[in-house]
């Protein structure tokens, strides 16, 4: 699987009519044709390889019982990976599901020395590009280049219109491409500019340095006239780990899915699929809304703001993983669900996963976004005491008069301030600093989707922090706000 499965190596439209027949033969054509795939795709997701197994053999007792729905049975092996993201992602919200047992890598023949070093290169350099893209991105580019999915696929599996997802698509492969350019010139010329030297201390890359290693190509002169030769997606992911399916999972899958005994739990299995849209393709799990956020709202200058649930979006997957989707910057959602690089589009989903959103995440990431409110939270008057108390005496009128207000204090100093980069974080620090005196400081207004609050005063050279919180629900495309200050000045704020 690592080049992909290759043009021409299903049969769809004859599997699909075999499995609505209910041919037990055909049932073993579509696990030996498709379970590889499926399994490292769910793995991808989930994380680990007993809930990944659990996940296929499921998903296949969903293709068996609901087959009949598929109006286009050229399309089963997009339906089948429809149905794996969404019991994939119904997994993820189980607080009882199994972690921590990743599956061993698929066995890609014996190589010397030098190729398993030059592999291990080559996926140093996939994952720092990767780790650029969002969850969500993460998920399509995978899902296009190692699993050939196209966008009407892509469409299906999200739920999303099909000239939505060619765009998503087209502008994966742009961003790829952009974050793949910066990587190789971290890779390559990071001695020649000590700014990429210093971004590139760790490798692969993270997540943050990586969008903050294009940020700087892009407007760096020098390392913006570098060329670097051109690499198909489809080359780039080739090099990345494949999960290997469980030996024994085959006959697992085929006795849950066939056995007599077992039709009331194939019924009750077949469940989780349900809706389906009117192609017969299953509507994108609704991730549930923790408890907390299943409080009444807040009311914040008269307009509700309210958690937004995003269960894909998760997959955004730390460090190197197994999987693309799982595999760089995943703890942003999903994402399983949201571009992070230029020319993102916002996430449509995401439940995405946006697993993995994939891988992620997402893949991604999968993280649930909120929206994220500043104001406190209204408290309660105390109670009134059942004890019966005394009453105190009326104090007598005075006929001084109020003090006049204190008049502002001066600032002898000015206030300095710095920005900060969240990536997909829901928050970061805005640091201040008063410069040549004591300053007293309050937020005076946000601009994008920020949120942010707080005065005081500062001793000459002391500094405080200011928590800015992003109040969009998904992270698509790098955006950029600001919190101003007074007296003057305004930190700039980077997010998605």
């Amino acid at each position: 699987m690592s080049a992909g499965p290759g043009p021409g190596q299903f049969d769809d439209p004859r599997l699909a009519d075999a499995l609505r027949a209910g041919d037990v033969i055909a049932l073993t054509e579509v696990y030996d044709t498709y379970a590889p795939f499926l399994f490292d795709y769910c793995h991808g997701l989930l994380r680990d390889r007993v809930e990944a197994a659990g996940a296929l053999r499921n998903t296949l007792i969903m293709a068996r019982e609901h087959v009949d729905r598929l109006r286009e049975p050229e399309r089963l092996r997009g339906w089948l990976y429809a149905l794996a993201r969404k019991e994939c992602m119904r997994r993820r919200e189980s607080p009882n599901r199994h972690t921590g047992q990743e599956a061993p890598e698929a066995d890609d023949g014996d190589l010397s020395a030098e190729q398993l070093s030059r592999r291990e290169e080559r996926r140093a350099l996939a994952h720092s590009a990767l780790a650029a893209l969002s969850g969500r991105q993460r998920e399509a580019i995978d899902l296009a280049a190692r699993h050939e999915l196209d966008a009407t696929d892509l469409a299906g599996l999200f739920g999303i219109p099909p000239d939505e997802a060619a765009q998503l698509l087209e502008e994966c492969h742009y961003d790829l491409g952009v974050a793949l350019h910066a990587a190789l010139i971290a890779q390559n010329h990071w001695e020649d500019c000590p700014s990429v030297s210093a971004l590139t201390e760790s490798w692969p890359l993270a997540p943050q340095a990586a969008r903050a290693l294009i940020r700087h190509v892009d407007g760096c002169p020098s390392c913006g006239e570098r060329e670097t030769p051109p690499l198909p997606a489809d080359r780039l992911l080739a090099v990345l780990p494949i999960a290997a399916v469980p030996g024994d999972l085959r006959l697992d899958v085929l006795t849950a899915t066939t056995a007599q005994d077992r039709a009331d739990n194939r019924h009750a299995i077949a469940a989780y699929a349900e809706p389906f849209t009117a192609r017969g393709w299953p509507v994108p799990y609704q991730a549930t809304p923790p408890r907390a956020r299943e409080r009444a709202p807040k009311r914040r200058n008269g307009r509700l703001v309210a958690a937004i649930g995003g269960g894909v979006a998760a997959m955004a997957l730390a460090g190197v993983a197994m999987t693309a989707i799982g595999g760089a910057g995943a703890n942003e959602n999903t994402g399983a669900q949201s571009p992070d690089v230029p020319g993102a589009s916002a996430d449509p989903s995401s439940a995405g996963p946006e697993p993995s959103g994939t891988l992620g995440t997402d893949p991604s990431g999968t993280v649930t976004p909120t929206v994220s409110s500043t104001s406190a939270s209204p408290s309660k008057s105390p109670t009134p005491s059942e004890t019966p108390t005394t009453k105190s005496p009326t104090p007598k009128p005075t006929t001084s008069r109020p003090r006049p207000p204190e008049p502002p204090r001066p600032n002898p100093g000015t206030l300095s301030v710095a920005g900060c980069d969240m990536g997909v974080s829901d928050s970061c620090t805005v640091r201040i600093t008063a410069v040549g005196g004591p300053v007293t400081w309050q937020v005076t207004g946000t601009s994008g989707a920020l949120s942010a609050g707080g005065s005081g005063r500062l001793s000459a050279g002391e500094s405080a922090g200011v928590t800015v919180s992003r109040t969009n629900g998904w992270c698509w495309g790098e955006k950029s706000g600001s919190v101003s200050f007074s007296p003057g000045g305004a930190a700039s704020v980077s997010y998605c």
